[in-house]
């Protein structure tokens, strides 16, 4: 089965918006990807005029934001470095068991990579040229900000695209935990899996640090 691999566009932000964007990217993949039965939600994010929408699962929406938590706590220890978040959807093909191998495997069918640099905010002082304390750091953040929104709505696009040009789509109608030591867990469905694993350093995780 052939994995296919799409690459979104990276993202620069700052630690306090990598909830918001985080969660909004991964729930549009997954709404996007799901087939059969879903309670469609508007979510409004916390920081940007964007509305998503998410598949309307609690135990789906905890799973995330455990993991984007994971991901907050790795990026505060690699400060000011580049990262990827790899969302990864496979099924499980079951064969005859033997003494050195299992009964399973993971066959992966399709993989998200979202990248992300995550930089430290500027610090400020107060400039004689201005009258208002701050006010060149508000209106740098504003920019910048604005700047983020235009990049994160061209992601959304972007997955929507990229979404319409496949063929496979899983269903989401049951949902239940598979941790491993490497992964975060898997969403079981009629026809497939997801995982989203947030430790760094390893081929089969999905946080990747891009800095030499």
């Amino acid at each position: 089965m052939n994995c296919e691999t799409c690459q979104l566009k990276e993202l620069s932000l700052e630690l306090l918006e990598v909830r918001d964007v985080l969660r909004c990217v991964l729930h549009t993949i997954l709404f996007h990807r799901a087939l059969g039965l879903v309670r469609p939600k508007d979510v409004d994010c916390d920081l940007f005029e964007i509305t998503y929408v998410q598949c309307g699962d609690a135990e789906l929406e905890k799973k995330i934001d455990e993991k984007v938590e994971q991901f907050v706590c790795w990026v505060e220890k690699h400060p000011n470095k580049k990262s990827q978040v790899c969302l990864s959807f496979y099924e499980l093909k079951y064969k005859q068991p033997t003494w050195f191998s299992s009964k399973t495997e993971r066959h992966y069918w399709e993989q998200w990579i979202i990248s992300f640099h995550v930089t430290n905010p500027k610090i400020h002082g107060k400039s004689k040229a201005t009258t208002i304390p701050g006010e060149n750091a508000l209106e740098e953040t504003s920019m910048r900000r604005a700047n983020l929104e235009s990049s994160l709505r061209e992601v959304l696009f972007q997955i929507i695209i990229l979404q319409s040009q496949g063929d496979t789509s899983f269903s989401s109608d049951v949902l239940t935990v598979h941790p491993t030591p490497l992964s975060v867990g898997a969403l079981k469905s009629l026809r497939g899996y997801f995982k989203l694993g947030i430790l760094p350093c390893s081929t089969d995780l999905a946080i990747y640090d891009c800095t030499e």
